[in-house]
């Protein structure tokens, strides 16, 4: 196999991964990294603890992604979630399946994954520059020629590997720069928004609730004849709105619906495994087991109190009424709040507090089976700057891992 004189521009998940597959294969590489440490966002993955991946199944793990699921297809094939795992266990690192098959390191720790990453980096040779930032690639007749630093220094290359990342969390170096680039270079970049992102809340009701998380509940966004509807799962109160991994997920398809100009609004169903008959069942039983309680004591049965209190301040209801005198329109209101508690989105946070970026380079500027441009020989891409975006659970960083090997590996062809 040839050696070629490899620069990867950006030390995340996807660089790294690029880097040390690289470098397994003997060829040359110079990795960049603007920051003066690599894996800055994979630090924070997973709330420090890093979910890794998923052991969902290649054709799951394909509808996961809002949209190019199907693009990724080769990148799964070449090194996919097992591939992963015995990569990190074959290097000392345990890992653990937790619930809805996300995986993490048996440690609890990003770190210890960075470790692993940076281990490998310094045994396949990767020369690797901190404090460096790309600012231009030097094309000639079509080919990528040499990397151009801010500092002014140029790096001749025969390959080049943009793993930039997109534009959300920028204190982690992810500030666009590389889709400028290859914006520059013909590329198109489909529209940035964030994803996996919390919503704000029109009414004021979040912020009563703040910091209340409510667990095995069911939403349903709705938007005109559109509906958006849930796995059961978690929500959070914010003193803006409301987060958690269903909100997060759901989280870009809801920003879709607010572009297209139509209201959106939330109905979280607090009850979802009963039906509303069952619920009212439940409901005429409590009341009259304690007929002589406080209405809101026996809402706290069913509810947070902090939600069950709000409940009847937004209903107009005693609560201090004694249950056995709850009236049948009382109580068909809060069936209606329990099945379908009602608030109206008005927005996202911006785009620098997704946990990713949706958008980055067209795919259909990108070979699949190399990750190489399609408009310039010698240049590849790799992870959150392609136009792919998950769910919460894992996928995007095995994206990343995934494209970020395959970029590597057609490198050094």
């Amino acid at each position: 196999m040839k050696t070629n004189t490899i620069v990867i521009a950006g030390a995340g998940p996807a660089g790294l991964m690029a880097a040390i597959r690289a470098g397994q294969l003997g060829q040359r590489v110079i990795l960049l990294e603007k920051k003066p440490t690599p894996g800055n966002k994979l630090l924070l993955s997973g709330k420090g603890r890093c979910n890794l991946t998923n052991t969902s199944e290649l054709e799951h793990f394909l509808k996961r992604f809002s949209k190019g699921g199907e693009f990724l297809r080769d990148s799964f094939k070449k090194f996919f979630n097992s591939d992963l795992v015995s990569f990190l266990d074959s290097r000392g690192l345990k890992t653990k399946v937790e619930r809805q098959q996300r995986v993490f390191p048996a440690t609890d720790s990003s770190k210890s994954v960075l470790d692993v990453l940076s281990s490998e980096l310094n045994k396949n040779k990767v020369e690797a520059i901190y404090n460096a930032q790309l600012k231009d690639i030097i094309v000639d007749k079509g080919k990528v020629k040499q990397a151009l630093l801010a500092s002014g220094k140029l790096i001749a290359c025969d390959r080049l590997i943009l793993a930039t990342g997109g534009v959300s969390f920028p204190q982690t170096g992810s500030s666009g720069e590389g889709l400028k680039i290859a914006e520059k270079l013909g590329h198109k970049i489909v529209g940035l928004k964030p994803g996996l992102v919390p919503l704000k809340i029109k009414e004021d009701y979040p912020k009563k609730l703040e910091g209340l998380t409510l667990k095995n509940i069911r939403l349903t966004f709705v938007s005109g004849k559109k509906k958006i509807e849930s796995e059961t799962g978690e929500l959070l109160f914010t003193g803006f709105g409301v987060s958690g991994p269903l909100v997060l997920s759901l989280s870009g398809r809801v920003i879709d619906l607010l572009k297209a100009g139509e209201g959106v609004f939330l109905d979280i169903d607090l009850k979802p495994g009963l039906s509303q008959k069952q619920l009212d069942d439940r409901l005429l039983r409590e009341f009259k087991a304690g007929a002589k309680k406080s209405l809101k004591n026996i809402l706290k049965e069913l509810a947070p109190s902090k939600l069950a209190a709000l409940c009847l301040e937004i209903l107009k209801i005693d609560a201090d009424k004694q249950s056995g005198y709850v009236t049948q329109e009382e109580r068909k209101k809060l069936l209606s709040f329990f099945k379908g508690f009602r608030l109206q989105v008005k927005d996202s946070l911006p785009i620098e507090y997704g946990m990713v970026t949706r958008g980055g380079v067209s795919l259909k500027e990108i070979d699949p089976r190399s990750m190489q441009s399609r408009l310039v020989k010698g240049l590849f891409f790799a992870g959150e700057m392609i136009d792919v975006d998950a769910d919460t659970g894992g996928f995007n960083l095995q994206a990343a891992f995934s494209t970020g090997y395959l970029a590597g590996e057609s490198a050094s062809l």
